[in-house]
């Protein structure tokens, strides 16, 4: 349904070499770019994701999916913006669990009365975006107080609390993979579409999956570059713009999955998408930005996000163990996530343009 909007890859990658200082038709070419490019990642995720069940296929789904977003943080992060790199994390986690999820909720409840999942997966994963909650109001509590006095005692604090986050994601996917997959396996009971079938071999698959990511980190590299002249252009805040714009673009293919997962009445899987890609992100995606940034930043990234920054995911996650947490969805808890992601948003384009770091 995106195909055509791939021709906004090659009128990206001309307007960077011939109008590279028009940043604004860049940014906007690169944003286009990027929608049908993780379109495809997550369709090739989607045809491996046939192969293995709903718990295997859900990580997948989210690891290839949040690809994008890891893509366009390094280049960020590359780039000295570690303002947008905090915002794109923060905005990732909040508009997984609000945006992705409340848009599967209502999409597939206006198809189906009432969608069942199994609540004890939900309730783990919930349950691990607190902790990581907890791990990132800690070190804005510490640069807060404590890091006037021990300058360097943040950036220690941030790479420890990323090992241990580290550690508690493995831990989880032998959770989830081995010791415990039958939580995540889905309903064995549940009525699939018999279309639905893997249509490519996991050779193609796995080649579309390449290409797509290639393609995906030099557009990154492009859209990167334009997102500071862009924003001033536009009177928006790099906040704005890296909690949002560049958030819902590294979330594509987790948008259009999840959609497609819960209007086949395949709430488990996509669950597994949503928050579980806001999972990843939290504790896998950032602890990795935290540590990468030691190799390819001239100074090191810690955990510290603004205090704005953090009330957002711990409202996010609040609601959202609350929406989750009964096993049962239906079209108003998709509105009400939906409508917590529009106030956060109002509250952003409203906020003034100011250092997150």
């Amino acid at each position: 349904m995106l195909n055509w909007m791939l021709v906004f890859v090659p009128i990206a990658i001309v307007l960077e070499f011939v109008s590279p200082e028009r940043h604004l038709l860049v940014f906007l070419a690169a944003a286009l770019a990027i929608v049908p490019l993780a379109g495809w990642l997550g369709r090739a995720t989607e045809q491996l994701a046939e192969r293995s069940g709903e718990g295997v296929g859900g990580l997948l789904n989210a690891t290839f999916g949040n690809a994008t977003e890891l893509i366009i943080a390094l280049s960020a992060m590359r780039a000295g913006l570690h303002d947008v790199v905090k915002a794109s994390v923060a905005g990732s986690i909040v508009g997984n669990i609000l945006l992705v999820l409340g848009a599967a909720m209502l999409a597939g409840g206006l198809r189906h009365r009432e969608q069942l999942f199994n609540a004890s997966a939900a309730r783990s994963q919930a349950t691990l975006l607190t902790l990581a909650a907890i791990a990132l109001i800690l070190p804005a509590a510490y640069n807060a107080v404590v890091a006037p006095r021990v300058p360097h005692g943040l950036q220690a604090l941030s790479l420890y609390i990323s090992l241990v986050l580290l550690l508690v994601y493995g831990l989880f996917l032998v959770y989830s993979l081995i010791t415990h997959k039958n939580l995540f396996a889905g309903d064995p009971g549940a009525v699939h579409d018999p279309h639905q079938a893997p249509d490519w071999s996991t050779g193609k698959a796995l080649l579309v999956l390449a290409a797509a990511t290639v393609m995906i980190a030099w557009i990154s590299e492009i859209l990167v570059a334009a997102i500071e002249p862009s924003a001033r252009q536009l009177g928006l805040s790099n906040l704005f713009v890296g909690v949002f714009i560049v958030a819902i673009l590294g979330n594509a293919a987790e948008h259009s999955s999840a959609i497609s997962a819960a209007m086949k009445n395949r709430m488990d899987l996509s669950l597994a998408i949503a928050i579980g890609s806001s999972v990843q992100v939290a504790l896998f995606v950032a602890p990795v930005l935290v540590l990468a940034s030691y190799l390819i930043s001239a100074t090191p990234m810690d955990l510290a996000f603004s205090s704005g920054l953090v009330l957002s995911m711990l409202l996010a996650v609040l609601i959202t163990g609350q929406v989750a947490g009964d096993g049962r969805s239906d079209w108003l808890k998709g509105v009400q996530l939906l409508a917590v992601y529009l106030i956060l948003g109002l509250a952003y384009f409203f906020t003034p343009d100011v250092t997150v770091s």
